[in-house]
Order: structure tokens, then sequence, then C-alpha cells
């Protein structure tokens, strides 16, 4: 009989292992002697102790799950309980606990965890939905649609709920980049359809354009080429394979037009400043006139210079008021003297003159004789206010007397 602090083999060559439960049979050993038997079943104990121990740091140190590792501590428990070993099963069994509690641990932390987890995930997902539907509303399309599409790449990158509140959360984020998409494709479906509106109604303008190009009604044209520039800008864009074309033509044709009044404009305009030298000239000589001394003369002088300035043709536009300004001056001068002279020469005119000075004179006299009464009677107040009076007549008297002069006396 041989025996260990753990073990023992009986006569009969029956393996016993000690526990606090007392002695439980491990088996029977026949093949050798009672040592070998002891140190069989003490290997087997030790590869339990093995792997216990691979097991606590796989569970400690690895994601192994809960599921399996509860699977490989049955395991290894069933071997404990069947009692094939020598050694202390009840310490194994004690580890054996400990590790089902650290799983256990595990098991609620990874819950926690995952909980933690799904919320942060169920709150990123609603704020990538509420950034999805204020997105939708947008029309910088360009900006919005590319942000839609990076948010359905963090979309993807962020795991799953539950599949109720993620079906939810989806379907609102899948309806806001709907109704983005839609309100975008119906913009530009519109947008389209303006800037084909605008090619028609550019075709038509540049048709226009093309037609007046070789016209040589200057001013009619220039204005018509004004209106349609307006329309032009009114219009709108084409679209880009066309709008360039389109532009350059109804550029061109402008520039035709505009190049050939240009050139007329410049051979009229120096016809025009020769014209300007002639009646500078012309109007150097009417200024010669002045002051007037012998009308007849003067007027037959300036009549001939009348006619010569009217057949000379037109002036650049800038240089007529002065020009015209110095013939008007002498012209003026000329109908100023025919009006004093007719003043001068008409009969009835002159006695009408002849008889106000007449009754103005005989009232200055009259008042003068008033006031030297009032002053011998020593009425000085009446012969103030007889001066006054006085003083207002011979005004009168000297304007008539000087209107009488025009006259020649």
């Amino acid at each position: 009989m041989s025996s260990d602090p753990w073990g023992r083999v009986d006569e009969t060559g029956t393996v016993y292992v000690r526990t606090a439960d007392g002695e439980k049979v491990v088996g029977s050993w026949q093949a050798g002697s009672p040592e070998e038997a002891l140190a069989y079943f003490k290997r087997k104990y030790d590869g339990l102790v093995v792997e216990i121990g691979l097991l606590e740091r796989r569970v400690k140190t690895t994601d192994l799950s809960a599921k399996d590792a509860t699977t490989a501590v049955e395991h290894l428990r069933e071997q404990v309980d069947a009692h094939h070993a020598v050694g202390d099963l009840d310490a194994l069994r004690a580890r054996l606990d400990k590790l089902v509690e650290s799983v256990e641990e595990r098991r609620e932390e990874r819950k926690a965890r995952k909980a933690q987890q799904n919320e942060e995930a169920r709150t990123a997902k609603e704020e990538l939905v509420t950034e999805a539907e204020e997105l939708a509303r947008s029309e910088q399309w360009r900006a919005a649609g590319e942000r839609l599409r990076a948010l359905v790449d963090t979309w993807k990158g962020l795991p799953r709920l539950d599949r109720k509140t993620d079906d939810e959360l989806w379907h609102r984020f899948s309806h806001a980049r709907s109704a983005f998409s839609k309100r975008r494709k119906a913009h530009f479906a519109q947008l389209d359809a303006q800037r084909e509106e605008a090619r028609q109604r550019k075709e038509k303008l540049v048709a226009e354009a093309e037609a007046l190009s070789n016209s040589q009604d200057w001013g009619p044209t220039a204005a018509k080429y004004r209106e349609l520039m307006q329309e032009w800008k009114a219009a709108g864009r084409a679209q880009r394979e066309y709008e360039d074309d389109l532009w350059s033509r109804f550029r061109g044709a402008q520039d035709v037009f505009f190049q050939a009044r240009s050139e007329v404009f410049a051979e009229r305009d120096s016809e025009q400043r020769e014209n300007l030298t002639q009646k500078e000239e012309l109007a150097a000589e009417a200024e010669k006139l002045l002051p007037i001394t012998d009308l007849k003369t003067a007027r037959a002088a300036f009549r001939a210079l009348n006619e010569r300035w009217d057949a000379i043709g037109h002036v650049p536009r800038e240089a007529r008021p002065k020009i015209e300004g110095r013939m008007h001056a002498v012209e003026r001068a000329i109908q100023e003297a025919e009006e004093a002279e007719w003043r001068r020469t008409n009969p009835e005119a002159r006695a009408r003159a002849a008889g106000l000075t007449g009754q103005l004179q005989d009232a200055v006299d009259k008042l003068r004789d008033q006031i030297e009464k009032a002053r011998a009677a020593g009425n000085t107040a009446k012969a103030e206010k007889l001066e006054q009076e006085l003083a207002g007549r011979q005004m009168l008297l000297d304007q008539a007397l000087k209107g009488l002069e025009e006259f020649g006396g």
C-alpha cells in the first residue's frame, strides 16, 4: 500500500484522492507499482492545473466570449468532479468558482460597455439624422450633397442598434437623403429648362444682332444694340456648351457695326473740326463789327457772314454752344442798335416822350413854388413832405429827359 498527502493506493491497486468530502476513487492501477500509479494520476492533476491556468489568463487578457469561457469552465469542472487525478481538487474547484465569478464580471462589464456603445451609437446616429434632415432643406446643392455622402460613410462605420431603433433612424436618414435628392433634381431640371429657354432667346438675339451688323443707320441701330444687350443680360445664362459661342457671335456682330460706325464718325469728326476752324474765323470777322457805328453797313456785313456760316455745315457738338454764342452776341448787338434807332426815329414815341417830359417839368416847378411858400409861412412839416414828393417827381423827370435825348433832343 502506498500513500500521498492527496491520495493513496490500496493493496488491490485502487487509487483514492482525498477531498473535503472524504476519499474518492480515482481509478484502478494494475500496470505497475503504487508509486507509479500515484505519479500517473498526479500528472493528470498537473495537467488540470495547467489548463485552468491557461483559461484564467485567456479570461483575463483576451476577448474570449463569456459563453465560450463558461463552456470551458464546465468542461474542466467535469474533469475535476470526475476525480481522475490526485491533488488538491478542492483548490481546483475553488479556482473554477473564482473563474466563474470573473467570467460573470467580464460578462457584466461587456454588457455595460455594449450598452454604452449602443447609447453612443444611437446618439451618433440621431445626430446624423438631425444633420441630414437640416441638409435636406439646403439649397447649397454641391456642398450639401457632398456632406450627405460623407454622413452615409459615417453611418456605415457605426455599430447596429436593436432592429426597431436602427430601422426607424435609418428610415428618417434615408428619407432626408431622398428629399434632398428630389429637390436637387427638381432644381436642376428647372435650371436646365431655364437655360434652354435662355439659349433659344439668345439664338434670336444673335440673329437680330447679325442682321443689324451692316446697317448704316447709326443712331437708331446703336440704340437697338443697347436694347439687345439689355435683353441679353435679362435672358440669363444658357447651357455652358452654348453660352460662349452665342456670346462670341453676338459680340462679333456688334463689333462689325460699331467698327464701321467708328470709321465713319472719325471721318465726320475730322470734317466737323475743319468746319469749326472756318466758323471761328467767321465769328472773329463778325466780332470786328462791334461796337456798331454804322448800323446799315454792319447789318449787311453780318448778313453776308451768316450766309457763309450756314453753308459751312456742322461742328463738333461740344464746341457748338460756344461758337454759336459768339455769333449770337454780335446778332443781339445789331438788334439792340436797330431798336435804339427805331426809338430815336419814331415820331409818335418822341411826341409821347416830349409830352411826358413837359408834364413832369410843370409838376416839378409847381412843387418848388409850393415849398417856398410853405417855408415862408413857417410850415416846416409841409415843406419837408413836399420835398419828398419833389424828389420822386425829379427822378421821373430825369428819366424822361434821358429818354428824350435818345430821340435826338
